[in-house]
């Protein structure tokens, strides 16, 4: 059976994040966020996060395409264009304001009752991120973000609250958007999104980002525990920055160091698809000296709260080269990558790869047997 050239329950859609369409960043009792504090970047203008909301600086979400007053004719549009799903996320702070609060915000929750009433007025499937670059920033400030325990249950707190408001609207949920941003720990924008962390000290960075990678993916595994409770027929997923490294040569030494770069950014998914840690993730943490608070408890959540299926993005791949770092010294993949001179690279300065989603689709089978779903990819045509 085939539906508009697709199989019949094929879901072919978009994919937006609250704060990047919906503006109204003080509307309906919501509270600021991490992405309420983003600015605006370009190629060669990395995007800050400011302390606060600054005067004179750019903030593009503030606004964004006014998709909270709109949303009516925006989905009417995408039904029209044939949309099978719409994926998005639920900010965080209109549900929660300051991430820490007792009681959630009834208009935020009402804004989304209504949006996913619409989505499904017209046959089209709500996609929700939970976290996607919005954590409360009273959390960041007040809390150091993921890389205290307690965030975890402010999380969880969140949630359970649109779990049990929607568990007849959403069926499918993914846990925190490109987890494995983080692996570069040195990127003040990647470490603030994804996990509230400011960075200040350069040589806590890195033990910094696997404690709190360690705290979100605790939270994600809860999550998925705990949706289930609610909702069994709930499916709820993983989402990664896919990102196939190459090595630069067909050099020994280039070869290791692209599969220890790439140790390093998959294991994220890995815990979250397997339920524990691969080894060469354990063992570099102990020889790093790191010793993270991974309890007993920890791990049994990690190995119960297992996703269903494994989202991603894709938009480039990633060549590493042992000139710039040896396969035993690298910490931070980013720190040895260099231009593919077999690819062009986009205006953003990315390598135009469209194997690497073919490589990625077969990578990510191989690896998890669990079902995959795209749900960011860009391209540029030249």
């Amino acid at each position: 059976m085939t539906e508009n050239g697709f199989p019949k329950g094929f879901l072919w859609g978009g994919a937006v994040a609250a704060h990047q369409l919906e503006g109204a960043w003080q509307e309906g009792g919501k509270g600021v966020s991490i992405a309420d504090v983003m600015t605006a970047g370009s190629n060669g203008v990395e995007r800050k996060i400011t302390d606060g909301v600054v005067a004179g600086e750019n903030y593009p979400n503030h606004e964004a395409i006014d998709f909270y007053h709109r949303y009516k004719d925006d989905i009417k549009l995408f039904a029209e264009m044939g949309f099978k799903s719409f994926r998005t996320s639920i900010a965080w702070t209109r549900i929660f304001p300051n991430g820490d609060d007792q009681k959630a915000n009834e208009a935020g929750l009402s804004f989304y009752d209504d949006l996913f009433d619409e989505c499904l007025k017209y046959g089209i499937e709500p996609v929700v991120t939970l976290s996607h670059f919005e954590m409360p920033f009273h959390l960041v400030k007040e809390y150091n973000g993921f890389a205290n325990r307690k965030t975890i249950d402010f999380y969880l707190r969140f949630a359970k609250t649109v779990f049990k408001r929607y568990k007849n609207k959403v069926r499918y949920w993914m846990t925190f958007n490109e987890i494995d941003n983080q692996s570069d720990f040195n990127n003040q924008f990647l470490m603030a999104t994804n996990s509230g962390i400011l960075l200040t000290d350069p040589e806590s960075n890195e033990r910094n980002m696997y404690q709190a990678a360690h705290y979100e993916l605790v939270a994600s595994a809860l999550a998925v525990k705990e949706g289930k409770k609610i909702n069994p027929d709930f499916k709820i997923g993983a989402m990664i920055n896919y990102t196939p490294i190459y090595p630069a040569s067909s050099d020994p030494a280039d070869i290791l160091l692209a599969q220890k770069a790439a140790q390093k950014r998959n294991w994220f998914s890995d815990v979250q698809a397997w339920g524990e840690y691969p080894k060469a993730i354990e063992s570099y943490i102990e020889r790093k000296g790191f010793r993270p608070d991974i309890t007993a408890e920890d791990r049994v959540v990690l190995k119960e709260g297992t996703v269903d299926y494994i989202g991603f993005s894709y938009y480039q791949s990633a060549t590493v080269s042992a000139k710039k770092n040896d396969a035993d010294n690298i910490s931070d993949p980013a720190e040895v990558i260099v231009k593919n001179p077999d690819l062009k690279e986009s205006q953003w300065g990315w390598p135009i790869d469209p194997s690497g989603l073919r490589l990625g689709l077969n990578t990510l089978t191989d690896r998890y047997h669990l079902p995959l779903f795209i749900v960011e990819m860009v391209w540029e045509l030249r």
